[in-house]
C-alpha cells in the first residue's frame, strides 16, 4: 500500500510551479518556465523518494497552456526529451507512483460541443505528458463525472457517449470519481459498468453526498476495488478530512492521526492506495506513512520531530516539552501520541509571548552572522509581534529572507515558514 498527496511539496524552499499571463506567452519564455517547472518536479520526486513516498500527484498547471496550442504550440516534449527520460528513470528507480488530476473545467458531460472539445485537447495534453515521462498505465487520469444541467440521467448518458468517443489512450489512463454534491459512488459505479472507467472512490465527497448509501467505507472500496484490471495498476482511493468550520467538502488542514487510523484498520487489508486530499500535503503524507509502517523506528520521529520543534515551541512551550520527553524514551515508537501533541499544539491560539519565544528560537540559526541593521529589524518585529499577533507573517518572511541570506538550511528545511 503506497500513501500519497497532490501537487504540491511543502517544505522545499522556493520550489514552486511558476506561469505567466497568455499575453506573455511567448515561445522564449514558455520554454524558460517549463525548464523551470520540470526542475520544481523533479526535485519534488527527489524529496519523495529521500522521505519514502512512493505516489505523487503531478500538477497539471506543470506545462502552462498546455492544453491550448493557440498559445502554447511548443513541441515541449523533444524540446525537453533529456529532462523527461532523467525524470523518467528517477520515477522507474524509485518506484513511484505518479498521477494527474484534470480540473474543474475538464467536463466530458456537457451539453455544449465546444466545452467537450476543450476537454477532449485537455486530456491529451495530460496523456502526452504522462507518456513523455515514459509512465505505464498504472499513472492515472483522475475525472469527475461534471454537471447535471437539469436533468441526471441524461448527463450521465451523455459521459458515456462521450467517453467512448475517447481516444484509447486517453481510456487507459482516466479513472472515474464520486463527487461531494452531483454523482454518488453509486452513479458513479453505473457509469463504470457503461464504459469499464476503473473507479476512485472518495470517503468525504460520499460522507457529504451519499446520505441515502448507508455503507460503510470498506463497502464501497471492494466494490470500487472490482473495477480495475491488473492493467490499471493497484486500486486507489482518496482521503480526505472536513476542515472544521469551513464550507462543507473543504479539505482539512492537515490529516488528524485518530480518524484516519479508525480508517485505516477498516480498511488495510485491501490491496490498494491512498491519495491524501490535504492542504498540509507531503506533511499528512508522512505522518500517516509512520504511523502505519511496520517498521516503527523512532530514528524516524526524530527527524520528523527536527523539521517541526521550531513551530511547536511557537504555539506551546509546554507540549514542546512533552514531545521531548516522548521522544527521550527509545524504548518504544509513541507516533500516535506524537501526532496528536502536534495536532493540538497547531490547533492552539496565538499567544504573543509563545510566538516570540518561537521567533527568538528560529533566529537563534542565523543570529551569529546577522548585521546590526538586521538585529535592529528583528528587535523591531519582536516588538510589534508583542503587541499583535497579526504581525507573525511580516516577523516570518523577514526572518525567511535571512535564513535564504545566510543558507540556513536547517531553518529552512523545518515546517516553521511552512504553518
Amino acid at each position: 500500500m503506497r500513501i500519497g498527496y497532490p501537487c504540491i511539496t511543502r517544505g522545499l524552499d522556493g520550489q514552486q510551479y511558476k506561469t505567466c499571463r497568455k499575453q506573455n506567452a511567448t515561445e522564449e519564455r514558455l520554454i524558460e518556465l517549463i525548464g523551470h517547472n520540470l526542475n520544481v518536479l523533479e526535485q519534488m520526486i527527489d524529496y519523495n523518494h529521500a522521505k519514502g513516498i512512493r505516489m505523487f500527484r503531478i500538477s497539471s498547471d506543470i506545462i502552462p497552456f498546455g492544453s491550448d496550442l493557440e498559445v502554447n504550440h511548443l513541441n515541449w516534449p523533444k524540446i525537453f526529451a533529456d529532462t523527461f527520460s532523467r525524470i523518467a528513470k528517477k520515477i522507474q528507480a524509485y518506484a513511484l507512483r505518479v498521477s494527474m488530476h484534470p480540473g474543474q473545467y475538464t467536463v466530458l458531460n456537457s451539453p455544449k460541443q465546444d466545452v467537450i472539445k476543450r476537454a477532449v485537447e485537455d486530456l491529451r495534453y495530460h496523456c502526452l505528458f504522462l507518456d513523455s515521462l515514459e509512465v505505464g498505465r498504472e499513472g492515472k487520469l483522475v475525472l469527475h463525472i461534471g454537471g447535471l444541467y437539469g436533468d441526471k440521467e441524461k448527463a450521465m448518458e451523455r459521459f458515456v457517449a462521450n467517453y467512448k468517443e475517447l481516444d484509447q489512450t486517453i481510456k487507459d489512463r482516466l479513472i472515474i470519481e464520486n463527487d461531494d454534491r452531483l454523482f454518488t459512488i453509486a452513479d458513479v459505479l453505473s457509469i463504470s459498468e457503461e464504459t469499464g472507467a476503473p473507479v476512485v472512490y472518495d470517503n468525504l465527497h460520499h460522507k457529504l453526498n451519499g446520505e441515502k448509501l448507508n455503507d460503510s467505507d470498506a463497502y464501497w472500496i471492494e466494490k470500487a476495488i472490482q473495477t480495475w484490471s491488473s492493467l490499471d495498476g493497484r486500486p486507489k482511493v482518496h482521503y480526505a478530512q472536513q476542515q472544521k468550520g469551513a464550507r462543507l467538502g473543504a479539505h482539512s488542514l492537515t490529516i488528524e492521526i485518530e480518524p484516519f487510523l479508525t480508517y485505516f484498520k477498516k480498511i488495510k487489508d485491501f490491496d490498494i492506495d491512498i491519495m491524501l486530499e490535504v492542504k498540509d500535503k507531503n506533511l499528512s503524507a508522512i505522518k500517516c506513512i509512520l504511523a502505519t509502517s511496520d517498521k516503527q523506528e523512532t530514528s524516524e520521529l526524530y527527524k520528523e520531530w527536527d523539521c517541526y520543534k521550531h513551530l511547536i515551541l511557537e504555539r506551546s512551550p509546554e507540549i514542546y516539552s512533552q514531545i521531548t520527553e516522548l521522544l527521550n524514551n527509545k524504548d518504544h515508537y509513541p507516533v500516535k501520541r506524537f501526532y496528536s501533541l502536534i495536532e493540538e499544539a497547531i490547533q492552539l491560539p496565538l499567544d504573543a509571548g509563545n510566538l516570540i519565544e518561537g521567533l527568538e528560537y528560529a533566529w537563534d540559526c542565523i543570529s551569529q552572522q546577522a548585521t546590526a541593521k538586521e538585529r535592529e529589524t528583528t528587535k523591531a518585529y519582536k516588538q510589534k509581534l508583542a503587541k499583535d499577533t497579526n504581525e507573525l507573517s511580516k516577523a516570518k518572511r523577514y526572518l525567511k529572507k535571512l535564513a535564504v541570506k545566510y543558507e540556513a538550511d536547517s531553518l529552512l528545511s523545518s515546517y516553521y515558514f511552512e504553518l
